[in-house]
């Protein structure tokens, strides 16, 4: 039998080749995603998804994932030397509620809380942190404020390299009211944490 090519071999389809849209017909359509297919996606890329629909978020920028490592390292050196819990950093997901899951660039779950804490993802977290992305900001800045306040995890950092501060947020009620505004030459200090800070200018350069 012989064998069918990948492609026609005219010059016309190697000089224009097309998109295999073909692909997109294997998933289901924006808007009617369940949390199982969602779950069942594979790759390191940060995928979020909100009731139906998955949002595929741009590539870090290497500042980013600077500023992302300094805190992960940070965090986690202080929680172990403490026995507190376990800090993990994106791609994860958590799930904020039926429907709805976000990656955080970094989060943490406390040793008490953690039968909340699945191999595929966690229930929530008792502590979460941006780095905002000027691709949207609003989305850090507004969006998930809303939501991990919705959702009652205690603590919500956001590290802002535009702005250069960090603002640590607590938690009242459901929303979040302001527990400091850090800038170059400050710590920024956790509530929930007690003893745990970092030095802004060093976070915000990533060393």
């Amino acid at each position: 039998m012989s064998s069918i090519p990948a492609r026609p071999p005219s010059s016309a389809s190697q000089a224009s080749p097309r998109p295999a849209w073909e692909i997109a017909y294997l998933f289901p359509p924006q808007g009617l995603w369940s949390e199982e297919e969602y779950l069942a996606l594979s790759g390191n890329r940060l995928v979020e998804f909100t009731d139906g629909f998955v949002e595929v978020l741009p590539m870090p920028t290497m500042i980013h994932q600077l500023i992302v490592a300094y805190f992960y390292n940070a965090l986690s050196a202080f929680v172990r030397s403490n026995s507190l819990g376990t800090v993990l950093f994106a791609p994860f997901r958590i799930r904020i509620h039926t429907g709805r899951f976000r990656e955080p660039d970094v989060m943490f779950m406390m040793a008490a809380h953690a039968s909340r804490m699945g191999n595929e993802f966690w229930e929530g977290a008792d502590l979460v942190v941006e780095v905002v992305s000027d691709d949207d900001r609003r989305r850090d800045l507004e969006t998930k404020r809303f939501e991990y306040g919705q959702t009652g995890i205690p603590e919500y950092w956001i590290i802002d390299p535009k702005l250069n501060e960090v603002t640590v947020l607590k938690l009242s009620g459901d929303h979040y009211e302001v527990h400091g505004v850090f800038g170059p030459g400050q710590k920024a200090s956790s509530v929930l944490i007690g003893g745990f800070e970092v030095d802004v200018a060093d976070t915000l350069a990533g060393s």
